[in-house]
């Protein structure tokens, strides 16, 4: 931005009531719902908490699946609720299974509401949410998925899986703002929402307070002003995908997994941290450091070889083992994966870890992307 372009950013007519629907209807299509949808004006963790403090009541019985950070961060506001918590785990090098799912279900029948990361960046991780969405809507149970990094990085299809409560954002596969996120709210989840006295009312936290002054309306006039900049932003990377293609947009993220993976394992030195294709997320590939070697001194080599690639250390607890590959959005490139597997390969070698491949794993990598593009 410069000051000549500011003021044509500043200086618009207002976001009417119109338009705001127009660009709902464009995300709800993204989605592949007819339900409802929400468009909220702040960052995903504001519809994934609406959602949880809105249809959890005090005293009901959740299932939370955790493969991940945002799984952990759901378990906790989850018990602020008052809901009593029950928790099905599976390594961050893998994803939970529907099986796993059911059995839970079958052992808790008054499990009511179910939360679930469909792709974690974070650990590179996605679940299986038609099978899951299965075996909960079997159960009765809503369905709470956070879609944020796997729309439009993989098929989401959210009213033929089963999905309640849908959320979603643009930052990642779209490669649009950070500023607003969507969700998506299925009739039994208004049911939910309408009967339960603790869900929260008048508030930046409620959803019923959209419903009633928003779509209960015809959405005709909003509700307060508008993330202006934001929605507009929202609507140009749902208008670019459109102009795409879904699907070469998600050919485009499969190619980028696969590309980076195959890299890697000829690479040498490192191991993807997600041991299954069919586990691993199409918006980040997680990489494990080899014994002895902090993932952080890698990342800081890696960068200094290529300052424009990708890369950082996980965080918390993961943060000296795991390195993270993000190739979604504008990254889901051929170009820049290959940058990517070239300065992992001279950050290896500039630390001295012994039997690091170089050109062959460019190769690799490209040969991979070549193959998915064209299969």
């Amino acid at each position: 931005m410069t000051a000549n372009t500011a003021p044509a950013l500043l200086d618009l007519a207002p976001l009417g009531a119109e338009h705001f629907a127009r660009i709902e209807d464009k995300i709800a299509a993204l989605m592949r719902t007819r339900e409802t949808v929400v468009t909220m004006q702040g960052e995903a963790l504001l519809p994934l908490e609406a959602c949880i403090r809105s249809a959890v009541r005090p005293g009901s019985t959740a299932l939370n699946v955790v493969t991940g950070p945002y799984g952990e961060t759901f378990g906790g506001w989850l018990r602020s609720c008052g809901a009593e918590v029950v928790t099905v785990t599976a390594p961050f090098s893998g994803a939970v299974s529907p099986d796993e799912i059911a059995a839970a279900l079958r052992d808790r029948p008054e499990i009511d509401f179910v939360s679930l990361v469909h792709a974690e960046a974070a650990t590179g991780n996605t679940n299986p949410v038609a099978g899951i969405g299965r075996v909960v809507r079997e159960h009765g149970a809503l369905l709470m998925l956070d879609a944020v990094a796997s729309v439009a990085a993989e098929p989401l299809l959210t009213d033929e899986w089963g999905v309640d409560l849908c959320v979603i954002g643009g930052q990642k596969a779209m490669a649009g703002p950070a500023g607003v996120s969507a969700v998506s709210v299925s009739a039994r989840a208004w049911e939910r929402i309408a009967a339960n006295e603790a869900a929260p009312r008048r508030s930046y936290l409620s959803l019923l307070d959209w419903k009633e002054r928003w779509l209960d309306g015809g959405r005709a006039v909003l509700p307060h002003a508008p993330a202006q900049l934001e929605m507009l932003a929202l609507e140009q990377a749902a208008d670019r995908i459109a102009a795409v293609g879904l699907d070469a947009v998600i050919a485009r993220h499969r190619a980028a997994r696969g590309a980076t993976r195959a890299g890697i394992r000829a690479l040498g030195g490192l191991t993807p941290y997600v041991v299954r294709r069919e586990h691993a997320a199409p918006a980040a590939t997680t990489l494990r450091a080899p014994d002895g070697v902090d993932a952080r001194e890698i990342v800081a080599a890696a960068l200094t070889a290529d300052p424009a690639v990708p890369l950082q250390a996980a965080g918390g607890s993961l943060a000296t083992e795991m390195i993270r590959v993000n190739h979604y959005g504008t990254a889901a490139d051929r170009g820049v994966v290959l940058a990517s597997v070239a300065a992992l390969g001279a950050g290896l070698r500039a630390l001295g870890v012994a039997g690091v491949e170089g050109d062959g794993a460019v190769e690799a990598a490209g040969a991979e992307w070549d193959a998915v593009m064209c299969g």
